[in-house]
Parts: C-alpha cells; sequence; structure tokens
C-alpha cells in the first residue's frame, strides 16, 4: 500500500511473481544473482558428480575386474595361480592335520600335557599367522618350507583344538564301555574316541584349513621369489606394486572363491553326512 507521501513501504518488496515477500528475501535473491555463474556451474557440477559417480563406479569396477580375471583365463595363467596355491594350501592342511590329531589326542587324555601344553597351542591359534613370515623367511630361507612352516603353525592348533573339544564333549560311558570289552588305548582312540568326537573334530578340521588358507595368502603375499613360483599371493604382491586396483581386486576375488568352493564342495558335504549319521539331517 503505497504512502500518502507516495514512497515505497520498505517492509515489502514487489516480486516477480506478484506475491509479496520481505525486504531480507529480496537481499538474498539479490545475492543469489550476484553469484558468479562459474560458480553456480561448478555447483551443479559437483552435484551432478555426487549423484552419477557412485553408480558409474560401481558398475565400472565390476567390470574391469571381470576383465582381468577373463584375460588371466585365457592366456592360461589363472590355472597356474590356482594350482601353485591350493595344491600348497592342501598338501599343508593334510600335513598339519596328521601333527594335530595325535596331539589333539594328547592333549584330551593326559591331564599333564594339557595343562603344560594347553594354554600355548590356544596362544598359538589367537596368535596371527602373518607374524611367523619372517621369522620362517630366517629359518629356511624363501623355500617351499617357509610356506608350509607359516600353514602348520596356523591350522595345526585350530585342529588339535576342534579335536579336543569334540572329546570333552562324548559322554563318558562310551570310553568305560570300550575299557570293558577289551579296547586298548589306541583302539579306543581309533574306534571311540574319534568317532564319538567327529562333529567337534569336523569344526575343528573347517577353521583349520580357514587358517591355514589365510596363512598361506600371508606367506605367498610376503615371502615373493622367483623360486617359489607364482601363486594368488605373489598375483595379489604384484598388483600392489604396480598400484593396479583391477588386478588386486581380481586377486581377492579369486581368493575367495576358492575358500568358498572348498567350503561348499568339502566341508559342507562333510557335515551334512555327519549329521545325517546322527539322525540330525534337518539341522542344516
Amino acid at each position: 500500500m503505497p504512502r500518502p507521501d507516495g514512497a515505497v513501504d520498505d517492509e515489502l518488496v514487489p516480486a516477480a511473481a506478484g506475491q509479496p515477500v520481505t525486504q531480507s528475501t529480496a537481499v538474498e535473491g539479490l545475492d543469489a544473482l550476484d553469484t558468479p555463474v562459474e560458480q553456480q556451474q561448478r555447483s551443479r557440477l559437483r552435484a551432478l558428480l555426487a549423484t552419477a559417480l557412485p553408480p558409474v563406479l560401481a558398475l565400472v569396477l565390476p567390470l574391469a575386474v571381470w576383465q582381468q580375471i577373463w584375460s588371466l583365463v585365457q592366456d592360461g595363467r589363472v590355472w597356474e595361480f590356482l594350482w601353485v596355491s591350493v595344491h600348497r594350501a592342501v598338501i599343508g592342511f593334510l600335513i598339519a592335520l596328521a601333527v594335530a590329531t595325535p596331539l589333539g589326542l594328547l592333549l584330551a587324555k593326559v591331564k599333564l600335557a594339557r595343562a603344560a601344553l594347553g594354554p600355548l597351542v590356544s596362544g598359538l591359534q589367537s596368535l596371527p599367522s602373518v607374524a611367523w613370515v619372517p621369522a620362517a623367511v630366517i629359518w629356511f630361507g624363501l623355500t617351499d618350507t617357509t610356506i608350509y612352516m607359516v600353514v602348520l603353525l596356523g591350522a595345526v592348533p585350530s585342529i588339535a583344538n576342534g579335536l579336543v573339544a569334540g572329546i570333552d564333549q562324548i559322554p563318558p560311558i562310551l570310553p568305560r564301555v570300550g575299557k570293558v570289552l577289551g579296547a586298548g588305548r589306541w583302539d579306543a582312540a581309533r574306534h571311540i574316541l574319534l568317532p564319538a568326537a567327529l562333529p567337534g573334530f569336523l569344526a575343528g578340521m573347517k577353521q583349520g584349513w580357514a587358517f591355514s588358507w589365510r596363512s598361506l595368502m600371508a606367506a605367498e603375499l610376503i615371502a615373493t621369489s622367483p623360486k617359489l613360483g607364482a601363486g594368488l599371493g605373489q598375483y595379489l604382491h604384484n598388483g600392489m606394486v604396480l598400484s593396479d586396483m583391477p588386478m588386486v581386486i581380481a586377486g581377492i576375488t579369486l581368493i575367495f572363491f576358492v575358500g568358498v568352493g572348498i567350503e561348499l564342495l568339502v566341508f559342507r558335504p562333510a557335515e551334512k553326512a555327519v549329521l545325517r549319521a546322527r539322525g540330525l539331517s534337518g539341522a542344516m
């Protein structure tokens, strides 16, 4: 409303759309008009990148990783990497199983051995296996012995503790029955303790495999040498040295696939068979 003297009210300023706005709002609008065009364009560009960049990266990165893996498959290198690492892991795991089984029986049935060695074995299980790599390299050099030493130290404690836990859960009546029937220590261990402790023993073997696989990757990642062959850990190390992110992600993906494959093809059927033999097939 104009004043009698013809002046315009300071509180209201006519808007472009015909709606009254306050003077402060009008000032803000004028400030926006004063903003340089380049700055407005940069703000719009940042907003566009923030919206579009994440889905683009989510699409491009898997494609780059797949291209990297597919190139390894085409030239046959992937089978070399898998063979070197998987056969080492299997051999190391079998040696660890041969060492951990009598050790677990000893800890479970001999109180003095359990009191003396039990805390040591549990401590070794909690110690990261990668910590053994420098010591193994100093002891044995860049040889396969170093790799297997690290795998053994990573897998044996888990398998032994799994067997001890399985034997501890055996009903006391079973060893007594075996003793009454004339079973000696070897026969009792072979025909009573190991079969009865199989669920816990299998859980320990499953964990021991996971530890042996991780120990192997740590050893291959650190102890690199042409004499040791090119495994998945060596491939991952090369990707780190070259700062090649698709190569690094491809190595991680292959390591992950091997771990999942062993779980699905070996341990999952074994667990189902053990539970089915005990009438617990519906548990999985």
